[in-house]
Protein backbone atom coordinates (compact mmCIF):
# COMPACT_ATOMS: atom_id res chain seq x y z
CA UNK A 1 0.00 0.00 0.00
CA UNK A 2 1.29 3.44 -1.06
CA UNK A 3 1.74 6.33 1.01
CA UNK A 4 -1.27 8.13 -0.62
CA UNK A 5 -3.46 5.11 -0.45
CA UNK A 6 -2.89 5.43 3.22
CA UNK A 7 -3.59 8.71 3.45
CA UNK A 8 -7.19 7.66 1.52
CA UNK A 9 -8.06 5.67 3.73
CA UNK A 10 -7.29 7.29 6.91
CA UNK A 11 -8.99 10.37 5.71
CA UNK A 12 -12.34 7.79 4.84
CA UNK A 13 -11.91 7.28 8.44
CA UNK A 14 -12.05 10.39 9.91
CA UNK A 15 -14.96 11.06 7.72
CA UNK A 16 -16.94 8.00 8.66
CA UNK A 17 -16.04 9.18 12.02
CA UNK A 18 -17.43 13.11 11.65
CA UNK A 19 -20.20 11.56 10.31
CA UNK A 20 -21.16 9.25 12.76
CA UNK A 21 -20.74 11.98 15.49
CA UNK A 22 -22.69 14.66 13.39
CA UNK A 23 -25.82 11.70 13.50
CA UNK A 24 -25.51 11.10 17.42
CA UNK A 25 -25.17 14.67 17.70
CA UNK A 26 -28.54 15.29 16.24
CA UNK A 27 -30.38 12.25 18.03
CA UNK A 28 -29.25 13.87 21.13
CA UNK A 29 -30.32 17.46 20.52
CA UNK A 30 -34.03 15.46 19.30
CA UNK A 31 -33.65 13.60 22.65
CA UNK A 32 -33.30 16.25 24.79
CA UNK A 33 -35.63 19.17 22.72
CA UNK A 34 -32.51 21.40 22.34
CA UNK A 35 -31.82 23.35 19.42
CA UNK A 36 -28.28 23.19 17.54
CA UNK A 37 -26.08 26.31 17.76
CA UNK A 38 -24.33 27.03 14.63
CA UNK A 39 -22.20 29.76 12.25
CA UNK A 40 -24.39 30.40 9.20
CA UNK A 41 -23.00 33.58 6.74
CA UNK A 42 -20.71 34.74 10.09
CA UNK A 43 -23.96 34.64 12.28
CA UNK A 44 -24.76 32.95 15.40
CA UNK A 45 -27.90 30.94 14.78
CA UNK A 46 -30.05 28.14 17.07
CA UNK A 47 -31.71 25.41 14.37
CA UNK A 48 -34.04 23.44 15.43
CA UNK A 49 -32.87 19.65 15.79
CA UNK A 50 -36.25 18.34 13.65
CA UNK A 51 -35.83 20.47 11.19
CA UNK A 52 -32.34 18.83 9.70
CA UNK A 53 -31.67 15.37 8.48
CA UNK A 54 -29.48 12.98 10.85
CA UNK A 55 -27.30 12.66 7.95
CA UNK A 56 -24.27 14.99 6.16
CA UNK A 57 -23.74 14.66 2.54
CA UNK A 58 -20.28 14.88 2.42
CA UNK A 59 -18.73 15.27 -1.08
CA UNK A 60 -15.16 14.72 -1.39
CA UNK A 61 -13.27 16.04 -4.58
CA UNK A 62 -11.72 13.76 -6.69
CA UNK A 63 -7.82 12.84 -6.21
Amino acid sequence: MTTKEQLKEERDKIVKGLEETYKRLVEYKKQKKSPLIVVKNGKIEAVDPFSILPTTMYKRNAG
